[in-house]
């Protein structure tokens, strides 16, 4: 990965029919999309929750393995293997004890808030930006999680800004705070929402 860039891992827990605001003019569009460009929000997995009482308490677990297969044979429960920004993950959304029997643990990020609904999904996301650059102001109906890989980012809110830079803990927004992201070259200024 070029130093100059960040990359992300998210993850949005959203209702079945929300729309995914993001980093390429407003929405993050499927990998199998992406063509030959390199900046940009892609979804390379979508796993349905089903119904989620909003006391429920998930954290989310992000393993990385050799191989997608590798991965897929880890899978249980609510877990997703996903091939991401050359690596192959093992996305799973447990309890804080939860842990995967194989892989490389590199981060968990919670508790994820969620938000009662008759259907609920996870949305698998990957992001990478370039210095200044920054997302749309957006929202979802649920919490957004993520973690750096490479590079740093800031999170504005109407609460504040944040930085993070890779492999520091995750951050997370619940469902309905403003926010945006951007790459930390540029400014990190609170605005108005």
């Amino acid at each position: 990965m070029n130093a100059r860039l960040g990359a992300e891992l998210l993850v949005a827990l959203a209702l079945p029919c929300s729309i995914l605001q993001a980093q390429t003019g407003g929405t993050c569009v499927p990998v199998a999309q992406r063509g030959d460009r390199t900046l940009g929000c892609y979804i390379t997995a979508r796993q349905s929750l089903g119904p989620l009482s909003a006391d429920a308490v998930l954290y989310w677990h992000i393993d990385s393995f050799p191989t997608l297969a590798a991965a897929e044979a880890a899978r249980s429960g609510r877990a997703t293997a996903v091939s991401s920004l050359g690596t192959a993950w093992l996305f799973t959304l447990a309890d804080s004890a939860w842990h995967s029997t194989a892989g490389h643990h590199v981060a968990i990020i919670g508790p994820v808030p969620v938000v009662a609904a008759d259907s609920l999904a996870a949305v698998y996301m990957e992001g990478v930006f370039e210095p200044g650059m920054k997302t749309v102001v957006h929202r979802h109906a649920g919490a957004e999680a993520w973690y750096t890989l490479s590079g740093a980012q800031c999170l504005e809110t109407p609460h504040g800004k944040l930085v993070q830079r890779a492999g520091e803990p995750g951050m997370l927004v619940p469902a309905g705070v403003p926010m945006m992201m951007v790459g930390t070259a540029a400014p990190c200024v609170a605005r108005r929402y």
